[in-house]
């Protein structure tokens, strides 16, 4: 069950980031297209902003995927659950709002 909830988190993730590397590539695509001068356009946010912010939400997707990796590798390994500083059982509620979480509360 921890194992199918976690896939279905990692299938999530892969679409989201597939999603934002598309949208990263067509703007990529349209600022070499234009020669428009956003830097000092008044009407909202620059290229450049709305690369930054794509480059960062698709770093977050990319590590969520590797936190779900980590928490597969932990449940193969039987060590899921368990807090990788302490030994202790991280809590359920913990598991449930962050089911890839490597740490119990105490020790994050």
């Amino acid at each position: 069950m921890v194992r199918d909830e976690l896939l279905r988190l990692r299938a999530r993730a892969e679409a989201e980031a597939a999603t934002l590397a598309q949208d990263l590539e067509a703007l990529f695509l349209a600022s070499r297209d234009s020669n428009a001068d956003d830097e000092h356009d008044p009407e909202g946010a620059t290229i450049g902003f709305e690369r930054a912010q794509l480059t960062a939400l698709l770093a977050v997707a990319r590590e969520r995927i590797a936190d779900v990796d980590d928490a597969l590798r932990r449940v193969d390994a039987a060590t899921y659950g368990v807090c990788e500083r302490c030994g202790q059982p991280i809590g359920d509620e913990r598991l449930a709002a962050r089911p890839f979480a490597r740490f119990c509360m105490a020790c994050a």
